[in-house]
């Protein structure tokens, strides 16, 4: 077991989860999380993510390892004592309830005085911008004003700890966008101590103090959202984690902790992950806004020689089509500004980028 650091509120050490005893769905979860935190669990469907949070929840037991809340485990403590609220997708509202009895109702079971209630109720109600609602039920309130109601009621008897599980899937883009503010604001206010589920990378990278990057029940990288994706730990981060490039090539030798790859559009100069060997095949990773289009006022150190295949006016940016020799496809995102440049069909051009802003990755690695 671990060394417990003083300032660890929430700790998973060594946690597994079978369902059969026979095949892990999480393969040894290690986490410390200190109190204030906001951890996102991100990772496509079946990586193991959701079960992680049902099992501090406690709808699900834990096949080996522990959980602790300030340093007791609560392995074997009933979901119901362990004083942490639930935020789902569905909502979970009771219909035949009004919104300020949905809110009483986890007061109420707590045995708390009517007049506190009343006073709880009503903060909150303000807090998640709602008090002309109480008296609606649930079913004459939008799907944001749903989840408010029920961001409010996972709040309301101020747990230790709040659970979200994919909160905002049932939302449309612009509602999405508005909660994700909406809990960000909550959650500077209010100071809480939040494990979030998503499977969408944006709304990971905006809100979390730090995200654990989940694959076939491994963490592949937990890390705050600006390391996660400058420096992605493998290439399934590099690509999980926003959109990426990777130019195929062989290393032609490795210094001071950068590799020198030939490819099919020439040689860059990119920094190692790991395992990296010398003559063996290995991918580039290079984000699509990280290249540049020659001529340019960038500074650089590696080019690239592609053809141009087409481009895709997106709005706030344009979206370049480019193919090295041997047809590895090459996305470029540019500003939508004057200094887009034009080209014909086929095309010569060069792509520009940064040391920094290459990551070679060992060839099995990537996708």
């Amino acid at each position: 077991m671990r060394d417990l650091e003083a300032d660890t509120f929430l700790r998973f050490d060594n946690v597994k989860k079978s369902y059969d005893q026979k095949t892990l769905v999480v393969k040894g979860f290690d986490i410390d999380v200190q109190e204030g935190e906001f951890i996102t669990l991100l990772g496509p469907s079946g990586s193991g993510k959701t079960t992680v949070l049902m099992m501090l929840a406690g709808f699900e037991s834990v096949t080996s390892g522990d959980i602790a809340i300030d340093g007791k485990s609560i392995n074997r403590t009933a979901p119901n004592k362990r004083n942490i609220g639930m935020v789902f997708q569905n909502y979970a509202l009771f219909p035949h309830m009004t919104v300020a009895e949905n809110l009483a109702y986890p007061l109420s079971v707590r045995k708390m005085p009517n007049a506190q209630i009343k006073e709880r109720v009503a903060k909150y109600l303000q807090l998640v911008e709602l008090s002309e609602f109480g008296g609606r039920r649930p079913g004459q309130l939008s799907g944001g004003q749903k989840q408010r109601v029920a961001l409010a009621r996972a709040m309301i008897f101020e747990p230790t700890l709040i659970l979200m599980d994919e909160p905002l899937g049932a939302l449309d883009k612009n509602l999405r966008e508005q909660m994700q503010f909406e809990i960000t604001r909550l959650h500077k206010q209010l100071g809480f101590t939040v494990i979030y589920v998503t499977h969408d990378q944006t709304e990971a990278l905006s809100m979390s103090s730090r995200i654990a990057v989940f694959n076939d029940g491994v963490v592949q990288q937990c890390a705050p959202p600006a390391e996660l994706y400058e420096r992605p730990l493998n290439a399934f981060v590099a690509d999980f984690i926003g959109e990426n490039n990777f130019v195929p090539g062989s290393v032609i030798s490795l210094q001071d902790g950068t590799a020198k790859v030939q490819t099919d559009g020439g040689i860059i100069v990119a920094q190692i992950s790991d395992e990296l060997t010398v003559g063996g095949s290995c991918r580039v990773s290079i984000r699509p806004e990280k290249l540049f289009i020659h001529p340019t006022d960038h500074a650089y150190d590696n080019s690239l020689k592609v053809t141009f295949n087409t481009r895709i006016y997106v709005g706030d940016f344009i979206r370049y089509y480019f193919d090295l020799p041997d047809g590895t496809s090459i996305i470029v995102k540019v500003l939508n500004d004057l200094s887009a440049p034009e080209f014909s069909d086929g095309a010569q051009a060069q792509l520009l980028s940064l040391v920094k802003d290459c990551i070679a990755f060992p060839d099995g690695q990537a996708k």
